[in-house]
């Protein structure tokens, strides 16, 4: 399907979300353009992380709608979001410590070996997935690991984070969620998580930037999403807007016409 850039690709009008008495979500909007680095910000308690659930599945809205490429969608679990392209990398990264790098690529998504043993005993193809893994972070240009089949506890905060987004780039076919991918890390750390997040969106796929570090979301970003108080209060273009007048609206210091 062939979409126009000016179809957002992903989008969602009235969003409600209440939690008993506390609105969460108050008729909140967004969109999502193809190719974009879109950058959400807002003080604690904002409502962005829900406003995120609410996209990826894991909160489902007591009112409102989500589109995709213009069609209605309603995802009832992240699987759901997943199936429909869909990668988040969440702030904890969901790894598993223990496993190898190739491991954690297809954790969820195991490869079944072709023979007999992977249809009766439901056996790894590891050669198959290790392959894929090594692909992906050589397309990616992760070059740090010394390999493939190390475990994820041996590596740095910065290189489990590459990993993390390494995974959501192979398997995220239209849109990447990245949630405070630089929150724990150092400044030279940070600088490859954040030339990674460029190199996802070379590839095409458009990206969705949770982060209170005003640089770097004034560095990457093509537009970023004010949320405030339950919603979106406005969208500003960093190139346009300064990165005070952002933090001041954010926090309701600036007030938007």
């Amino acid at each position: 399907m062939s979409v126009s850039q000016d179809v957002p690709l992903l989008q969602a009008r009235n969003l409600v979300k209440r939690y008993g008495h506390v609105v969460a979500l108050d008729r909140a909007d967004f969109e999502l353009y193809p190719g974009e680095i879109l950058a959400v910000i807002g003080d604690n308690g904002a409502g962005k992380s829900t406003l995120i659930k609410a996209l990826t599945g894991a909160v489902i809205p007591d009112e409102g709608e989500i589109f995709m490429d213009g069609e209605p969608v309603r995802f009832r679990s992240p699987l759901d979001a997943r199936r429909a392209g869909i990668e988040t990398v969440y702030q904890t990264l969901a790894l598993a410590p223990a496993l190898s790098i190739a491991d954690n690529l297809f954790l969820g998504r195991e490869q079944r070996s072709k023979g007999i043993l992977g249809r009766l005993v439901g056996a790894l193809d590891r050669a198959a997935m290790q392959r894929r893994a090594q692909d992906e972070l050589s397309r990616l240009g992760i070059m740090t690991v010394q390999s493939i089949k190390q475990t994820v506890e041996t590596l740095s905060g910065g290189q489990r984070q590459a990993i993390a987004v390494a995974r959501a780039a192979a398997f995220g076919s239209r849109v990447v969620i990245m949630d405070e991918p630089t929150a724990a890390l150092g400044v030279r750390e940070s600088r490859r998580v954040l030339d990674l997040i460029l190199t996802v969106k070379g590839r095409g796929l458009p990206i969705v930037l949770i982060s209170h570090n005003m640089p770097h979301v004034f560095e990457v970003a093509d537009r970023i999403h004010i949320h405030r108080l339950g919603r979106r209060l406005t969208v500003v273009d960093p190139r346009l807007c300064s990165m005070p007048d952002a933090v001041a609206m954010m926090t309701g210091a600036l007030t938007v016409a």
